[in-house]
């Protein structure tokens, strides 16, 4: 017998992210009908959040020394925090036993799922060793995960096209560091092996220097990562070959990279989608970067919300595509427009981007 629910309240609909009142009906997972009609109900209905770039085995590190310590100020770049094969993180993932990685990672698994995100792309460190732990963490969630690989640190030219091609039977992709961090013939090989697959080469590119961008162009990749120190020359050359790029604002706030340029990806025609990046940094909150875009970087609120949810999915590849519309997989959460924090707003959409909160939601469908 089909399982269907009537959900009423205001509705944001459709590819445009148009603002509606209404009802929408759901019969066994599938949006089957949306209908307009005027009502005074608190209730907002809005598409799921697609987290499109993460590295959550860094769950079993949320605390890294970044600044002062008993009054000492403790230098941490980036390269020491995150920087194959010897950052602060790799050292971490490399002496955590297996169990206590699972765990941990299913820890952020559920608090994905509870702050509204119903999918979410993972770059996957530690070989194909790296990829089962977050598989066998999955098995307990209901989330969309898209897995990109990437070879162990310690593999060298010789024996990586055996590894490539195991990492590519059990993952969705490969997620690469930058160009700067591994060796071009390594990179092209995996790309190659991911071409002949068919499967998502991403890579990550300019996030504290621009010197690695040519490079990771140069091997036509499917999503790039950062690019917070692309120029215009580099964001026009990334429009014209048809390259979305994720971009992570807190992390790249955190590490001190800079701010990327997003208003000039955007305005170049660039595809853009926003990821948290290392659970070691930042919580796996789209909320936050909901924030820090509309608040700090000055990006119009409905542009906003389309990036944490339509194109995350768009880029991803997703079966739901992150919008609500009949017939689309329902992946859907309700906020509560009359909670304390929210009561009072004009604009749903704008009063989720600037200030909604995980303690807004009334509940997932996912």
């Amino acid at each position: 017998m089909p399982c269907e629910q009537t959900i009423l309240g205001k509705i944001i609909y459709g590819p445009e992210a148009e603002v509606i009142e209404g009802y929408i009906v759901i019969e066994d997972g599938i949006i089957k009908e949306v209908h307009e009609k005027k009502n005074d109900s608190g209730i907002i209905i809005a598409p799921c959040f697609v987290n499109a770039h993460t590295h959550i085995g860094d769950s079993v590190c949320k605390d890294p020394v970044l600044g002062n310590v008993h009054g000492h100020f403790v230098e941490r770049d980036l390269s020491q925090l995150v920087q194959p094969p010897h950052g602060l993180k790799h050292r971490i993932l490399n002496r955590t036993p297996h169990k206590k990685m699972v765990e941990a990672m299913r820890n952020s698994l559920e608090d994905m799922n509870n702050t509204g995100t119903y999918a979410f792309a993972d770059f996957r460190e530690g070989g194909t060793k790296g990829i089962v732990a977050l598989k066998e963490a999955l098995e307990s969630s209901d989330l969309d995960a898209r897995i990109f690989g990437r070879p162990a640190s310690d593999a060298g030219k010789n024996d990586i096209s055996e590894e490539l091609e195991t990492l590519l039977d059990y993952a969705d992709g490969l997620g690469m560091s930058g160009a700067n961090d591994m060796d071009m013939e390594i990179l092209e090989n995996a790309r190659q092996h991911s071409l002949k697959t068919g499967k998502t080469f991403a890579i990550h590119a300019g996030e504290h220097s621009r010197s690695d961008i040519g490079k990771a162009l140069s091997l036509d990749p499917d999503i790039l990562i950062h690019m917070t120190q692309a120029t215009q020359h580099d964001l026009k050359k990334v429009a014209d070959m048809d390259i979305p790029i994720v971009v992570c604002p807190r992390s790249n706030f955190i590490t001190g990279v800079g701010m990327a340029p997003i208003v000039d990806m955007l305005d170049q025609g660039v595809k853009v989608a926003i990821g948290t990046d290392n659970v070691m940094l930042n919580s796996a909150n789209m909320f936050s970067e909901m924030e820090v875009l509309s608040k700090i970087f000055g990006i119009e609120d409905r542009q906003v919300f389309m990036m944490c949810t339509l194109m995350g999915a768009t880029i991803l590849g997703l079966d739901a595509p992150g919008y609500i519309l009949e017939g689309n997989i329902a992946k859907i959460m309700i906020i509560n427009g009359n909670s304390n924090n929210l009561t009072g707003i004009r604009d749903p959409i704008s009063g989720i981007v600037r200030r909604g909160r995980p303690d807004d939601i009334l509940s997932v469908m996912i």
